[in-house]
């Protein structure tokens, strides 16, 4: 009898600011984290490194084969209730994207998923109404794909980055018996992608219009800055303290994020918990710190290992000793399944 030897699993999250990858000895669990390495978004000899250092010997076209996850800037993940009694009728759905999410649904590539669970939506079942809507410009998706490949990556799963993560966060508030919903933020150069999560799922979505870019300005006017692409590399340059003018940078933020919270514990009678903003790059850890201070609430304590062993997911001698940061939640998220035991393959012979 002999066991067939199972393909060395990669997973990359490309974000606006960095590229973090992890490779394991396996696609799915139950599997060991051999290796990891991540690189600023614009240091290109540092992922050539990678990408060598990672990329097999017989690797096809000399594309590393990776599940990759990716924030384009026009994603779609918004939280949604439909009636489901209407889910059948010719053009609902289309009509019902259009009309709350301010799209041609004729030019995204869109999923619909059960907001509880994650599974996909079940349209013979009149019964779910909470749901998902996830997507992307058709055009989008290619344009990714093709920068993928100029990166040397093989995409061999695309996932939008916002989803895996806000799955991986559910499940790890169920593992952790954490009822209380948290805050989830996203933020973009031009808008913020707000989410509360429970352990019962995606409970609410909206996007803010208040991104990073907002802050550029009130940096310019607070150092008396003379123009704001001097206010802006000094922002991202991760050489000045701004913590103490950081309650200023995120007021506007902090008044639509607390209108949209007030809203939601107005409807159901459930406080915010915490907070997290888990894609911000490492040199904009701080603003974390702030938006949790402004908003009162305390920044969510994540062990993250006992998490991923319970999914079958462990740490090789290489990289027990790794920290596991917020910023490796992004990439993490990839690795879990939650709707399938995976089992070896045994080929006879």
């Amino acid at each position: 009898m002999l066991f067939a030897s199972k393909p060395k699993g990669v997973f990359i999250e490309f974000t606006d600011h960095s590229r973090r990858v992890m490779r394991a000895n396996s696609h799915q669990a139950p599997m060991v984290i051999e290796a990891f390495a991540e690189c600023e978004v614009d240091d290109d000899e540092g992922w050539d490194q990678i990408v060598e250092h990672f990329l097999p010997k017989n690797a096809p076209n000399g594309l590393l084969m990776a599940s990759c996850g990716v924030y384009p800037v026009k994603r779609l993940v918004r939280q949604a209730e439909i009636d489901a009694r209407k889910i059948k009728e010719d053009g609902y759905i289309r009509e019902f994207a259009g009309s709350q999410f301010r799209i041609d649904p004729a030019d995204y590539s869109l999923a619909l998923i059960n907001a509880r669970d994650g599974v996909d939506y079940d349209m013979s079942d009149p019964t779910v109404n909470e749901v998902v809507f996830a997507g992307m410009p058709s055009e989008t998706v290619q344009e990714v794909q093709d920068h993928l490949i100029e990166q040397s990556v093989y995409p061999e799963r695309l996932e939008i980055g916002t989803l895996s993560c806000l799955g991986a966060l559910v499940d790890y508030l169920k593992f952790s018996k954490i009822k209380q919903p948290i805050v989830v933020l996203e933020l973009d150069m031009d808008i913020a992608y707000s989410f509360i999560v429970s352990d019962e799922g995606l409970l609410a979505s909206r996007l803010l219009p208040q991104g990073l870019k907002s802050m550029i300005p009130v940096v310019q006017k607070e150092l008396g800055l003379k123009d704001e692409e001097s206010a802006r590399k000094l922002f991202f340059s991760n050489t000045f303290d701004f913590t103490g003018m950081g309650p200023k940078l995120v007021a506007r933020l902090i008044n639509e994020l607390q209108s949209s919270i007030g809203f939601f514990e107005v409807q159901t009678g459930q406080s915010i918990g915490n907070v997290i903003c888990p894609n911000l790059s490492s040199k904009l850890g701080w603003l974390e710190g702030v938006i949790v201070g402004q908003m009162g609430v305390a920044p969510i304590e994540m062990n993250l290992k006992p998490w991923l062993e319970s999914r079958g997911i462990t740490f090789s001698a290489d990289t027990a000793d790794m920290e596991i940061t917020r910023e490796w939640l992004g990439v993490l998220s990839l690795m879990p399944r939650y709707d399938a035991v995976e089992t070896d393959q045994v080929e006879e012979g």
